[in-house]
């Protein structure tokens, strides 16, 4: 404390302050200790702020995005645990889209089979008394995994015989629907709005487009996906 008391704050100043008078910046190590010490101080300090700079701001980013990933990583876990708590009953539903998927497959005719649906869906008619004045395929059109095959029908008969026919045809263990029904008298015109008797005696046309569907084979697949790759190439 006594040395505090003594201390003379004016004529510190005035030596430290001399250390930096007529300085050679040729020989800095001929320098008094304040001169050198500070310079170290300051040579210090502007090395980690180039550091700084150089390096670690760039970690620095690299730690900031790491960081806002955080919350959509926290989001995805909670995601997947919860996907992975339902895991069994998961399965269990895709097992069962599976099984309904290939009940539906086994609807559709092969390539093989479209002669024989064709002729039931003409047997259908026949069996009901239907006298068939159109039954014409149309253009086959190529899905990615089926084929749809339009046919024109016309036929004439009995009201209920027509609408026994649908039913046949609704039933049928292909698939087969109706679409653009057109009722009518044998001479009505088809824009004439005046409804059909609907009486067992009345003899009636029936218009229609039915379509078909049947699954393509493996060979068929792989041609609608080079064709698919194609198009694509070209756009």
């Amino acid at each position: 404390m006594a040395n505090l008391k003594n201390l003379d704050l004016n004529a510190w100043f005035a030596d430290f302050s001399s250390q930096f008078q007529d300085l050679n910046m040729k020989e800095p190590g001929q320098w008094p200790p304040a001169p050198k010490y500070l310079s170290f101080v300051v040579l210090a300090l502007a090395t980690v702020g180039l550091g700084w700079v150089a390096v670690l701001s760039d970690e620095q980013a690299v730690l900031d995005a790491e960081h806002d990933k955080e919350p959509r990583l926290k989001e995805d876990y909670g995601n997947k645990l919860t996907q992975a708590v339902n895991l069994p009953e998961l399965r269990k539903q895709k097992s069962q889209v599976e099984e309904y998927v290939l009940q539906l497959e086994k609807q559709l005719p092969g390539k093989a089979e479209m002669d024989a649906l064709l002729s039931d869906i003409n047997q259908a008619g026949l069996g009901r008394g239907l006298q068939f004045e159109l039954f014409r395929p149309g253009q086959v059109a190529m899905r990615d995994y089926y084929a749809e095959q339009p046919i024109s029908i016309k036929v004439t008969g009995r009201y209920h015989d027509i609408g026994a026919f649908t039913a046949d045809v609704s039933n049928l263990s292909r698939i087969v629907t109706l679409h653009d029904l057109n009722i009518a008298y044998p001479n009505q015109s088809s824009n004439q709005s005046t409804p059909p008797r609907t009486d067992a005696n009345a003899t009636l046309t029936m218009e229609a487009i039915a379509r078909t569907y049947r699954y393509l084979d493996s060979s068929e697949v792989e041609e609608q996906k080079k064709a698919a790759a194609a198009a694509e190439k070209k756009k």
